[in-house]
């Protein structure tokens, strides 16, 4: 089980980042109407992307290697992008704003988090393709491994945000606290891409 320990920490590193989705579920959580539903809804939302992206690549890679292989040397490329774009971050750190939460009902409130979630492209890069290609790294059977500690850190993750929002809000809106966060993701997402590109 020890992929499961990467997956844990990869997907962390993924899904903290300040976005749309974030900000959504925090706003809501601040007022305490329809938490669960937006919760849930984000946790389906990321863990079926999750093991649609490892079964996909899995599959690319037993069938045609080569792509596995140009997957790899695009995901060293994105890691470093992404590494280089949380220290400029955390250089200019920024609170993540809650705004006002929406007041709109229950069904209202779950298409708008189907939305924030799935009308992002970086969302199929990050949770499919990049995860999938990290989590192939590790076998037929450790990627699945390594595909559930990713699921773990997601239920963890919009559990901790939803539920926790009152009490998270003041800190998260601290850039100091972000600028520890965005540092942190840098250094993860260099590891990762020296891990891609020596294949291991």
């Amino acid at each position: 089980m020890l992929p499961f320990f990467p997956g844990l920490l990869t997907g962390l590193s993924l899904i903290v980042a300040i976005g749309a989705q974030n900000a959504f579920v925090l706003r809501q959580g601040l007022t305490g109407r329809h938490v669960p539903p937006v919760i849930l809804t984000c946790i389906a939302v990321d863990v079926t992307l999750i093991l649609v992206g490892v079964a996909g690549i899995g599959t690319i890679a037993e069938r045609a290697p080569l792509v596995l292989d140009l997957l790899r040397w695009g995901g060293v490329a994105y890691l470093t992008w992404f590494a280089v774009r949380s220290f400029r971050a955390a250089a200019s750190p920024t609170g993540l704003d809650a705004g006002r939460a929406s007041s709109a009902g229950r069904r209202s409130v779950i298409s708008a988090t189907l939305a924030v979630s799935l009308l992002n492209p970086h969302v199929y890069l990050d949770t499919m393709v990049m995860l999938g290609t990290i989590a192939n790294q590790h076998g037929p059977v450790g990627r699945w491994a390594f595909a559930a500690g990713a699921c773990v850190a997601s239920v963890s993750w919009f559990t901790a945000l939803g539920l926790g929002a009152r009490k998270l809000s003041g800190r998260l809106s601290r850039p100091s606290t972000w600028r520890w966060i965005d540092a942190s993701i840098g250094v993860v997402m260099l590891g990762l891409a020296a891990m891609l590109a020596l294949g291991g």
